[in-house]
């Protein structure tokens, strides 16, 4: 991975350098040439025998002309300023991270603190969802529009061994057609015995339109892979938390798992594209839509040595129960999904947009063998073709936008999805939406088949669809940022721990029968006095259900306060302050690597530690520089912070990265 970084990094600095030649000033920062370079240039010229004829200057990109463009045509543009946002989204998964709890190394897993945060898709997906915080969706890839070369660099130090870079390049061949190559990647050691990371996502991007926008097309392709050592947690968590200063050094705290691996893996090629039936854009218009998605997927556990001894003790143990394999375990487990969108949209400039479709979700959910097992069958696969029809109606006009969307199957498949979303702009600083979302999903599908070389992780079944009602308005203010949630599920799936020994972790795939009734309210606000400012972000969540099946904290905070001032005779703006992270404590689901999935538990709360950070952040035109001391109280409150019941949350660490633009 490390070889295709440096690749990727030499022809983005390769191209970067050959695009020098025409330089564009952008974001208001003029570049000007030198007058050396203009000396020479006029003595070439009157060499060649040409006439001196004055130059007609360039004309200058602003930085609204570096467009930012979403699946849903949404536009933003690229933004180099430091804010205390920017400060939020400096971290592994580049976005706000507000409501989940990062394991102890950069690119594993995350607690999620906060439910709302969780997406509904009525299809049956693949499952191992532990695994794809860092996965990128077809909803989260981007589509850009670019005057000239656009190259951004993201570098940032890991724990202990390793890096993280994510570079990238867009150019615009011509007006209409643009094509950008991405690459982010890691690799980062950790403390703890067995936790290696390495990921790597490549994302390449085309989009198009002509001349009168009668055709648009975009496309991207993504390969990515998520690598992670799994030490399953360590076992006693009393040598953690006792303070002893032998286990300073967290490699020797004794984990669970010393040789296993976990591998999420996938390829998606994705094309969104419209055609409009009359020639020339007009008060009417009719559109023929068609979208296409190819994705495979695998998920990997190795383990070398299936038996795991305690210092001390003689007797072995097997932490996923008995084993059909004394040694080198691999079970695999593979996913295609075919999906194909086409549909008609008509447009009226005062009524809206109006369309119909059809689309077709075919999957393929695989193994290499059937079981047999206690009298059950353990099928090798599970396949089927879903086809839908739907309508969809959007409108925007003046201080309003409306979207609504309706699915339903026409094949055997009860499934369904309706979507609507209200936007109202009370003025330029304040904002109104609801959103309305109710959904008939089928059962992801590792909770219907599974197979593994642990014996009790075979499992065939076949659960109900899950019933989701969720309602959300959020209120945008000048004053303040407020967001209420209130969901309903029914027949809810989740992993419940069916353990019986100790240091054995047995799991098994359930549904919940009764109904559970899920609410939140996420405020935010900044105040500002003098160059100071306090940012918070206060979430609050409660749960109404017979059974603890939904567990989050009723509280989930975050304070910063910063101070913000130019320095060094304005050539630099800097940034200073600390951060506050707090959560209750509750019974949070703890996170089996075997199935790369969370599983409900209630023996052990976690929570009730502050996370205290400190950071150092400056702006030097385009370059954004961050230095951060995190989690430096780590010492300070006691060795409780866990990020699940078995793994421990991070240690103090100084870190350091940057975000450089260059605009060719």
């Amino acid at each position: 991975m490390t070889k295709r970084l440096f690749l990727l990094f030499f022809i983005l600095i390769s191209i970067s350098v050959s695009a020098q030649r025409k330089k564009v000033s952008s974001g208001g920062t003029n570049q000007k040439q030198t007058n050396t370079n203009k000396a020479t240039a006029a003595k070439k010229s009157i060499s060649e025998g040409e006439d001196e004829k004055p130059q007609k200057e360039q004309p200058k990109a602003t930085i609204d002309m570096y467009r930012v463009v979403t699946l849903e045509r949404d536009t933003t543009y690229i933004d180099t300023s430091l804010t205390i946002q920017k400060e939020y989204t400096f971290n592994y998964l580049r976005r706000d991270n507000f409501g989940l709890l990062a394991f102890a190394n950069d690119g594993q897993t995350y607690n999620t603190l906060q439910y709302s945060l969780n997406d509904f898709s009525p299809y049956p997906e693949f499952g191992f969802n532990a695994k794809q915080f860092n996965y990128l969706k077809p909803s989260q890839m981007r589509y850009y529009q670019v005057p000239t070369p656009l190259t951004e660099l993201y570098f940032k130090t890991t724990i202990k061994q390793g890096q993280s870079l994510d570079a990238f390049f867009t150019v615009n061949t011509s007006e209409r057609l643009n094509f950008s190559i991405a690459y982010k990647g890691l690799r980062s050691l950790g403390r703890y015995t067995n936790a290696l990371s390495s990921t790597g996502n490549f994302r390449f991007t085309t989009s198009y339109h002509t001349k009168n926008t009668r055709y648009s097309l975009k496309a991207h392709m993504a390969g990515q892979d998520i690598m992670n050592e799994e030490n399953g947690g360590i076992i006693n968590t009393d040598d953690f938390e006792s303070g002893d200063s032998n286990f300073k050094d967290r490699a020797r705290l004794q984990v669970y798992l010393g040789d296993a691996q976990s591998l999420l893996k996938g390829t998606r090629y994705f094309i969104d594209h419209s055609f409009r039936f009359n020639k020339t854009e007009g008060e009417n218009n009719l559109y023929f839509t068609h979208q296409f998605n190819f994705e495979k997927k695998l998920f990997e556990f190795q383990q070398a040595t299936v038996n795991t001894t305690i210092t001390g003790t003689t007797t072995p143990f097997k932490r996923f129960g008995v084993a059909s394999a004394t040694a080198n375990i691999n079970d695999q487990t593979r996913y295609d999904r075919f999906y194909n969108k086409v549909g008609a949209i008509y447009e009226n400039k005062t009524l809206g947009r109006i369309g119909f479709f059809i689309d077709d979700f075919n999957y393929n959910y695989y193994y290499d063998r059937v079981i047999v097992q206690g009298g059950n069958v353990i099928p090798s696969a599970l396949n089927d073709r879903i086809n839908s029809f739907g309508a969809e109606y959007a409108y925007q006009k003046g201080k309003w936008n409306a979207k609504a969307l309706y699915s339903n199957s026409i094949t055997d498949q009860d499934l369904s999805d309706f979507d609507a979303s209200l936007n109202y702009d009370v003025n330029e600083n304040n904002h109104l939406s609801f959103q309305y979302q109710k959904i008939n999903k089928l059962p992801d599908n590792i909770y219907n088949l599974y197979q593994s070389s642990y014996i009790a992780y075979n499992w065939y079944n076949e659960f109900k669809n899950e019933k989701i009602n969720n309602f959300r308005v959020k209120a945008d203010t000048q004053w303040a940022t407020a967001e209420l949630q209130f969901t309903t599920l029914n027949d809810k799936l989740y992993f419940s721990d069916d353990s019986a020994i100790d240091n054995v972790l047995l799991v098994s795939p359930k549904q919940y029968n009764g109904t559970i009734n899920y609410l939140s309210l996420k405020v935010s606000r900044e105040f500002k006095l003098w160059k100071l400012a306090l940012d918070n972000t206060l979430l609050y969540q409660k749960t109404a259900q017979d059974d603890d099946i939904l567990n989050v904290p009723q509280i989930v905070t975050r304070n910063t306060l910063y101070f913000s001032d130019y320095v060094f005779k304005r050539a630099m703006f800097l940034q200073t302050g600390v951060t506050l992270n707090y959560f209750t404590k509750y019974y949070a689901n703890d996170y089996n690597p075997l199935i790369g999935e969370f599983y409900i538990q209630n023996q052990k709360k976690i929570g009730g530690f502050p996370m205290l950070d400190i950071f150092v952040n400056a702006r030097v035109r385009q370059t954004r520089i961050y230095l951060k001391y995190e989690h430096f109280n780590s010492g300070m409150t006691g060795n409780n912070y866990y990020s699940s019941p078995t793994s421990p949350f991070r240690d103090k660490l100084i870190r350091f990265g940057l975000v450089w633009n260059f605009f060719q």
